[in-house]
């Protein structure tokens, strides 16, 4: 039996978090205590980081924990455990702290066809969907393990990843639906006999349930696509007779303390943490539980929060956010649109001679700053990869001309350190919106664009 076949027998036998499953997928690595328990884990550059809790007999959880610890400690690490629930912070009181970091919406599966008749609009968006012509059905295992069902699945989520703002993150967000296909479930929303969507569930043993991993679907799709592929899941789940099924944590969600309020208000121009709990809230779970991250008494909350971050980045937040800017995402050019309305302002009233050589240059450079916050606004409400790259070349465009007006004439002129430092960033602000552009036109822009054109063909 190897590593991970192994895994999956203690899975089977004592998979109780929801991440339980995820454990098997590609990236983790395993502390093995005893030949009944483990822990799963990812290792970053100073870290640990354990996906859940200890994969363990109740009764062990509390040893198992204490011998992590030990271990990452004797190896010059720290550690934390990701997405807990109270059963760990109550098997290891004394020995780990925890902070809440969101919550879980939790479905009892046989009360799914009451909360539809009781909710009026879970009924509509499903039958806007049947009105469209979406059909869910359940995919086979043997389709998971290859042929234009598992592409089409492939290529879906590749299309989904590449919209998103941030870059596709790793440890318990990679999206992997083909692990051990025949432990798992998945169903795919067609329209016209095309993948517009899917859903993947993952078996939570201990609990008699399943965790709904990923929910995926085209930009393009019809509305109610995503509702129609969870009531399939539900639906199932109520025929054989499963006790338990979530659609996984929303973080920053529930009752915040902290570091973690200030982040929830801050952070929505990155990610819409708000937007992903009311989806899931207008599903009706029966009932919500508090997820934390845990971590040994003698570490400290911010820097376990650092791992975390870390994790879920794939080792490197200075990298991953580089990644992320590459993608143009609208939170950069939004900004960078608004902070051209008073650039440009200040350009209308600066001195011509001093700083232009002339008043023709001068409004040369306020219509083009103008045209493209123009540009850049409708790019926003209306995202087009044609209209991206023609900003993308503009700001080329003005990145070199604003350097080679700086090079002849403009820095010359600049009289003081604050002067020299405006001109500076007149120069690289326009490469860098050059920069964001171009990544907004190669990835984002081309797969709406890739969607579109998908949404028009249908395969034979």
């Amino acid at each position: 039996m190897n590593e991970r076949e192994r895994v999956l027998a203690l899975v089977q036998r004592y998979g109780w978090n929801s991440t339980a499953f995820q454990t098997l997928e590609p990236g983790y690595s395993y502390f093995f205590h005893g030949d009944d328990s483990c822990v799963a884990y990812v290792a970053t550059r100073r870290a640990w980081v354990v996906a859940g809790a200890p994969i363990a007999a109740p009764d062990a959880i509390a040893e198992v924990t204490r011998a992590f610890v030990a271990a990452a400690r004797a190896a010059g690490k720290r550690c934390c455990f990701v997405a807990t629930e109270d059963r760990l912070r109550e098997a290891s009181a004394g020995a780990l702290r925890s902070v809440r970091i969101g919550e879980q919406p939790v479905w009892i599966p046989r009360n799914w066809p009451d909360t539809l008749r009781a909710h009026k609009s879970l009924r509509e968006q499903l039958r806007r969907a049947r009105a469209k012509g979406v059909r869910i059905r359940e995919v086979t295992p043997a389709e998971l393990e290859a042929g234009p069902v598992r592409d089409a699945i492939r290529a879906v989520a590749d299309r989904w990843l590449a919209t998103r703002d941030m870059a596709p993150m790793d440890f318990l967000l990679r999206v992997d639906p083909f692990t051990f296909p025949a432990h798992r479930r998945c169903f795919v929303a067609e329209l016209d006999g095309r993948v517009v969507g899917f859903a993947a569930a993952i078996p939570v043993p201990a609990r008699q349930g399943w965790f709904l991993e990923d929910l995926v679907r085209e930009p393009d799709a019809p509305n109610g696509t995503a509702e129609s592929l969870v009531d399939a899941v539900l639906q199932w789940a109520a025929r054989e007779g499963c006790e338990w099924l979530t659609l996984g944590t929303s973080p920053l969600a529930g009752e915040m303390r902290g570091v973690l309020r200030l982040a929830r208000r801050g952070s929505g121009f990155l990610y819409d943490f708000e937007g992903l709990h009311a989806f899931k809230a207008k599903l009706r779970p029966d009932h919500w539980s508090p997820i934390h991250v845990s971590y040994p008494e003698t570490q400290g909350m911010l820097v376990s929060l650092a791992d975390v971050l870390a994790a879920f980045a794939g080792g490197g937040l200075l990298r991953f956010a580089a990644r992320s800017l590459w993608r143009g995402p609208d939170a950069v050019i939004r900004a960078f649109a608004w902070l051209l309305v008073p650039w440009t302002m200040l350009l209308a009233i600066a001195p011509a001679e001093h700083w232009f050589g002339g008043a023709a240059p001068k409004w040369f450079w306020v219509a083009f700053d103008v045209v493209l916050a123009t540009g850049l606004f409708r790019l926003l409400r209306r995202p087009s990869a044609q209209l991206a790259r023609a900003l993308a070349i503009a700001a080329t465009v003005d990145a070199v001309l604003t350097l080679a007006h700086a090079s002849v004439w403009t820095f010359g002129r600049a009289d003081d350190p604050l002067q020299r430092f405006v001109v500076v960033i007149a120069c690289l602000a326009p490469a860098l919106a050059a920069t964001v552009l171009w990544g907004a036109t190669r990835t984002r822009m081309r797969a709406l664009r890739d969607a579109r054109v998908s949404a028009r063909v249908t395969p034979p």
